[in-house]
């Protein structure tokens, strides 16, 4: 369980336009189940200074094939992205590449892996130039495979903060010989952490969460290695609504097996998760 204040905002929140996410939960076993964080830079809008996974929103360069409408119904949580839409993948692709400076799913089938500098020349095409990712890809004969993203999660911001988002989570195996190397603008900081030692440094307020990040930490933390959640996550179980308790205004937060999580009162979260 986790505690956390939570503002209500009077008045319309469809004046805050809700904007399409996706982020991913790059995992490894070296030398411990560890997930890969970033830190945004303090002057950042949202989530300044805060550590996060890579992520950020779903540009039109990420549309599937002349896709005008992106917006997925907030009130069905089994629509694009859990059905395997290219879109969110995409993104999660392209801004782990602009933040991080890795490339994920690479397809496994291919004869030939970039390189480190292969992959910081097409981080530059993309983040600086404005490359689109998939010319990129073209120009250097790389073809993605994006059922390595496994989809395991939907929140979308409460009413109330300056920018609403509709975030899809992903998981997704670290590829290997690849460096993280944070971009200095968006983030300014990475490390790899395992999930229990990230949720007691938040404990100890040496590392700043965002609730969303602390529920999504709080659901990897069940598994012991790479294989035991990617299999859980491939099996695609349910989706399950985070709950909330408000019984004095505390705002408890709870997740699926929690204690509480079946008698909570209120379902005023709008997330949902599969690990």
């Amino acid at each position: 369980m986790a505690r956390y204040q939570h503002t209500f905002v009077d008045g319309d929140a469809s004046a805050i336009p809700i904007r399409d996410a996706a982020t991913v939960m790059i995992v490894r076993d070296e030398p411990e189940f560890s997930v890969l964080m970033v830190q945004r830079a303090s002057r950042a809008t949202f989530g300044a200074s805060a550590w996060v996974f890579p992520g950020g929103r779903v540009d039109a360069s990420d549309l599937a094939d002349g896709a005008s409408e992106l917006t997925a119904d907030v009130n069905n949580v089994e629509d694009a992205a859990g059905k395997g839409g290219a879109p969110w993948r995409t993104a999660a692709v392209r801004e782990t590449l602009e933040e991080a400076g890795v490339l994920l799913s690479i397809d496994p089938s291919a004869s030939v892996l970039p390189d480190k500098g292969t992959v910081a020349s097409m981080r530059t095409s993309v983040r600086d130039d404005g490359v689109d990712l998939a010319d990129v890809l073209a120009d250097h004969s790389i073809e993605l495979d994006l059922g390595g993203l496994l989809e395991v999660g939907r929140f979308i911001t409460p009413a109330g903060p300056p920018r609403r988002f509709d975030t899809w989570f992903f998981l997704a195996e670290a590829p290997d010989g690849q460096d993280v190397t944070p971009d200095g603008s968006e983030v300014v900081n990475a490390r790899w952490v395992s999930p229990t030692a990230a949720l007691e440094l938040w404990h100890q307020d040496e590392f700043p969460l965002m609730s969303v990040t602390h529920r999504m930490l709080a659901c990897l933390r069940r598994y012991r290695s790479v294989a035991e959640v990617v299999e859980h996550a491939a099996s695609r179980p349910e989706l399950r609504r985070v709950r909330v308790n408000d019984p004095d205004g505390a705002y408890e937060v709870l997740l699926p097996e929690d204690d509480g999580y079946d008698d909570a009162d209120l379902e005023v979260e709008h997330g949902w998760v599969r690990l």
